[in-house]
């Protein structure tokens, strides 16, 4: 049985920084995700995408920002369950939960930080009949490490941010690179769109809009992708990967089931302190919802510091809470 003062569900960068605020405040904590590494999205989907709105970092790549966290929650000794989901949470006590994960480990604690992102989140995926036959066998839906796809010839398929970002970056790694999307205007950032186009007019990858993949060939692995063109028809075309990036759906999985209260797949707190409608848990980061919400990881940093605070006086209520500027006495005088 694993015992400590916060349990924190979810090891993204509102959980890890969520750690350091409650550190300074003597409280330890325990964090629990269902990847098997920490970071969350930043690590297991982007992380050599490009970060802008984190404070004192004009840019900052999505791992290496969650390296910087850990560097910093390491003086409070967190300890970490990963690659088990959160399942079940009982209350056993006056103020004391516990939760059971999928592997059947145990965690008590006081209270309960919900910092889990999306929730449960599932890639979507297109409707080719195969594909399933070819995940893991030259299909994939999350790029972990560009270096996979060295020398390699890759054909990425979407209009957002991710299908254009990875398709600029992975121009100067893969063989060959092509981007599908099945119509000619993309939905993403201006600038990365005209970085594609500038690509595709030097040459340095193929860019086939108005066309979608349809089919998928291979003994084995993948070796082509059929693709339906609106002025070309149906093209069969040789390739190492084919990467469908449309986006995840999320799900809150066992949360929805734990007692809180529930707006469109998201927990709704109040926004004094980001506690729900259960004592003694609270939600932070994009799995919460309030009115004028941003889903900012800034965002989740200010909901994590003013949900520890309130932590403390619900597991302290007889103690004063006194509030110190680190800039002042520094993280060891805490």
């Amino acid at each position: 049985m694993i015992q400590t003062d916060i349990l924190i569900i979810g090891a993204g960068p509102v959980g890890l920084f969520t750690v350091f605020e409650a550190g300074l405040l003597k409280l330890r904590c325990h964090l629990v995700d269902a990847l098997p590494q920490v970071g969350g999205q930043l690590s297991e989907i982007y992380p050599k995408k490009p970060i802008y709105d984190i404070p004192g970092y004009p840019s900052i790549l999505a791992g290496e920002l969650v390296v910087r966290l850990m560097e910093q929650t390491a003086p409070f000794k967190p300890t970490f369950t990963l690659g088990e989901r959160a399942e079940k949470v009982e209350k056993v006590g006056d103020k004391l939960y516990r939760l059971t994960t999928s592997r059947g480990t145990q965690i008590e604690a006081p209270v309960i930080v919900i910092a889990g992102g999306l929730g449960c989140f599932e890639p979507r995926k297109p409707p080719i009949e195969n594909l399933a036959t070819f995940e893991d066998k030259g299909v994939e839906y999350i790029i972990r490490d560009p270096e996979f796809y060295r020398n390699k010839r890759v054909v990425l398929a979407g209009g957002g941010d991710s299908a254009l970002d990875w398709t600029i970056f992975l121009a100067d790694i893969a063989s060959e690179v092509t981007l599908l999307h099945r119509r000619s205007e993309f939905r993403g950032a201006l600038d990365s769109v005209d970085k594609v186009m500038e690509l595709a007019q030097a040459g340095k990858i193929k860019l086939l809009t108005n066309s979608q993949a349809i089919g998928l060939q291979g003994n084995g692995h993948l070796t082509d992708v059929v693709i339906d063109h609106d002025q070309q028809g149906r093209i069969i075309h040789p390739t190492d990967h084919f990467i469908p990036l449309f986006g995840l759906s999320p799900k809150l999985g066992p949360i929805a089931d734990w007692g809180l209260a529930i707006d469109k797949n998201a927990v709704i707190v109040g926004t004094e302190d980001y506690s729900t409608n259960v004592p003694g848990i609270y939600a932070v980061g994009d799995i919460n919802t309030y009115p004028g919400k941003l889903k900012l990881i800034l965002c989740g940093f200010h909901e994590g510091t003013l949900a520890v605070q309130s932590a403390f006086k619900y597991i302290y209520p007889d103690q004063k809470l006194s509030f110190k500027y680190t800039t002042v006495n520094g993280v060891n005088a805490f």
